[in-house]
C-alpha cells in the first residue's frame, strides 16, 4: 500500500508545495513539486486567493490522502509569522473542504526525521531529500525541498504507527535518527 502526501511549507512570498507517494518500507517517490510566489505589492486578500487557487489545483490534480503542513513557530518577526499563519489557514481549509486530513509538524521534527539533526540546515535537509527521492538534482527552490521533507516526514511517521520509545526496553535498538525524531517529537510537546 502506497500513501501520497502533499507537503506545504506555507509562506506568502514563496508557498513551496511537494508531492510524494511513500511505501510501507517507506520507499519515497517524488510524485511533483514547485513553489507558489506572490508579490510583497499585491494586496493580502490577492496573495491568499492566488494561495488558495494553487492549493485547491494540486489537491484536485494529485489527490493526496494526507496534508503535511509546517506548523508555525514563534519568531522574532510578527510579520513574517502572520503571514505564514494565514498562508497555513488557507491551506488548511483547502484540504478541509475535500476532507482530507491534515498533519502538522515543526521544522525541527522535519529535520530529525530526514536528516536524523533536529538542528539541521536548509542545505542537509535539501541533500537528504534529494538522495531519499533518489533525484538527479536538488528540488529548488529550498522551499519546494522543505515540502517534499514534510511530506516524507509525515509518511514516514505515519508508517511507523507509534511513537518510539528513547527510554527502556527497546530502546537500544533505535537508529541515531530515531533517537533524533523521538526527541524532536518530546521537544515539541513540551514546547506547545
Amino acid at each position: 500500500m502506497t500513501l501520497r502526501v502533499l507537503g506545504v511549507d506555507p509562506g506568502l512570498t514563496r508557498c513551496g508545495i511537494g508531492v510524494v507517494d511513500v511505501e510501507r518500507n517507506r520507499r519515497a517517490t517524488l510524485v511533483a513539486f514547485g513553489v507558489v510566489g506572490t508579490s510583497p505589492e499585491e494586496s493580502l486578500d490577492q496573495r491568499l486567493l492566488v494561495i488558495a487557487t494553487s492549493i485547491d489545483e494540486w489537491l484536485d490534480r494529485y489527490e493526496p490522502q494526507v496534508l503535511a503542513v509546517e506548523r508555525v513557530f514563534s519568531q522574532l518577526n510578527v510579520s513574517t509569522v502572520m503571514g505564514v499563519a494565514q498562508a497555513s489557514g488557507v491551506v488548511i481549509a483547502a484540504a478541509a473542504r475535500r476532507g482530507i486530513p491534515v498533519a502538522l509538524h515543526t521544522p525541527s521534527e522535519v529535520k530529525a526525521a530526514v536528516t536524523g539533526s533536529g538542528t539541521s540546515n536548509k542545505d542537509a535537509v535539501t541533500k537528504l531529500v534529494t538522495k531519499i527521492l533518489r533525484l538527479n538534482a536538488p528540488p529548488r527552490p529550498a522551499d519546494a525541498a522543505d515540502a517534499l521533507a514534510l511530506a516524507i516526514t509525515h509518511a514516514w511517521r505515519a508508517g511507523s504507527g507509534a511513537a518510539v520509545a528513547t527510554t527502556g526496553p527497546g530502546s537500544q535498538s533505535l537508529t541515531p535518527a530515531q533517537r533524533a525524531w523521538a526527541d524532536a517529537e518530546a521537544k515539541a510537546r513540551r514546547a506547545r
